[in-house]
C-alpha cells in the first residue's frame, strides 16, 4: 500500500482537531502530501432556494477570509514539522466538494472527524462524514471525539 497524499477536511470542531492528529501522523509516516480543506456551506446549492446574490456574495467573501485565517492557525502544533501541506478554502456542499477534491487530486486517503449528531441536527445537516464514506474514491478513516 502506497499513500502519497491525504485529504483532511475540517470544520474547525473538536472532532476535526482529534482527526487532525491522525491525518498528520499518517502524512509523516508515509511522507505524504497533506491537503487541509474547509468547505463553506453554500446555502443556495444545499437548499435549492433562491438567495439574493448581491448580499450573499459579500457575506461569502467575508466568511472565506475568516476561514482562511482560521485554517492557517488550525493545528499549528501538529503540523509544525511538516513541509508538504496545502490549505484550501472552498464554497459548496461539503460532502460533494470533499469527494470532488479527492477525485480531482487523486488522494490516496481521507481522514475526517465525526460529530455523532443525532435527532434534529442529523435531520437538518445530515452527516458529511457518512456521505464522504459512501461516495469517496479512496479509503476513509473516520475519527470520533472520545466520550468522557
Amino acid at each position: 500500500m502506497e499513500i502519497k497524499s491525504i485529504l483532511f477536511p475540517t470544520d474547525f470542531s473538536e472532532g476535526s482537531a482529534q482527526a487532525l492528529q491522525y491525518a498528520a501522523e499518517f502524512a509523516k509516516k508515509y511522507s505524504a502530501k497533506l491537503y487541509i480543506i474547509h468547505v463553506i456551506y453554500d446555502m443556495a446549492k444545499g437548499s435549492g432556494l433562491y438567495v439574493p446574490h448581491v448580499s450573499m456574495d459579500q457575506l461569502y467573501k467575508d466568511i472565506q477570509e475568516g476561514a482562511k485565517k482560521e485554517l492557517d492557525n488550525f493545528g499549528v502544533e501538529a503540523l509544525e514539522s511538516m513541509k508538504n501541506v496545502e490549505r484550501v478554502v472552498m464554497t459548496g456542499v461539503p460532502h460533494h466538494e470533499i469527494v470532488e477534491f479527492a477525485n480531482k487530486n487523486k488522494t490516496d486517503m481521507i481522514v475526517i472527524g465525526t460529530h455523532g449528531r443525532t435527532g434534529i441536527d442529523r435531520l437538518l445537516f445530515g452527516s458529511t462524514a457518512s456521505q464522504v464514506v459512501r461516495n469517496s474514491p479512496c479509503p476513509v478513516l473516520t475519527v470520533r471525539v472520545p466520550q468522557y
